[in-house]
């Protein structure tokens, strides 16, 4: 069974996102990351069964990480809405804050193989659930409103981060990602709150 772990391990999930998101996957070459990683080709096969592993693999270790960053920086909110910005803004300045990564999550990936379309989805499932729970805690709370389903509330606002990510990746304009923190919370707020008044944009967060 290949290695998930280790430094060289990480270092070929960091090359393979730089040399994806340049080459794009299609003509990211198992020998240019391995060139990029500092390792030898057969490297490689030590920790992944191929490339589309290689894919799959960065998207698991990156997902990962980024669910349990916001685990972390969310775990003593009690304020729903405050829940919700705070969200927001971790998505967006993470993506921000790696632009290469950022390409690979909301370009590469969407024109892979049907199966590494498959893997993916399985994979970010946790980062669905969390923000679900974040809904649920909102409708028991009394801060979000009781006739909407949670699933479905669940995609919107993910859809939403997706799309206003994908516009700014796109964008030949460049401009400030976590800019648009505010307002897409505005919009969100608004849709999920229980009297239809928007909440105030907590401070604090884009300090």
């Amino acid at each position: 069974m290949a290695k998930k772990s280790g430094e060289k391990y990480q270092a070929i999930i960091e090359a393979a996102v730089k040399v994806i998101a340049e080459f794009g996957y299609h003509s990211a070459q198992v020998s240019k990351i391995a060139r990029e990683a500092g390792v030898a080709d057969g490297t490689i096969y030590l920790y992944f069964k191929n490339k589309e592993d290689v894919l799959i693999s960065l998207f698991r270790n990156k997902m990962g990480q980024f669910t349990v960053h916001a685990q972390n920086e969310l775990k003593d909110i009690k304020d729903p809405f405050e829940m919700l910005a705070r969200l927001i803004h971790i998505h967006f300045s993470k993506l921000q804050g790696d632009r290469s990564l950022a390409l690979v999550l909301q370009i590469q990936l969407r024109q892979s193989e049907p199966s590494i379309r498959k893997g993916i989805s399985e994979i970010i499932r946790g980062y669905y659930n969390f923000i679900e729970q974040i809904v649920r805690y909102g409708i028991e709370e009394g801060s979000f409103r009781r006739d909407m389903d949670p699933r479905t509330a669940r995609k919107i606002i993910f859809g939403s981060l997706d799309e206003v990510a994908t516009c700014w990746v796109l964008s030949s304009r460049n401009y400030d990602l976590t800019g648009m923190t505010e307002p897409v919370y505005n919009i969100l707020a608004r849709g999920l709150a229980r009297d239809g008044r928007v909440r105030p944009f907590p401070e604090g967060i884009l300090d």
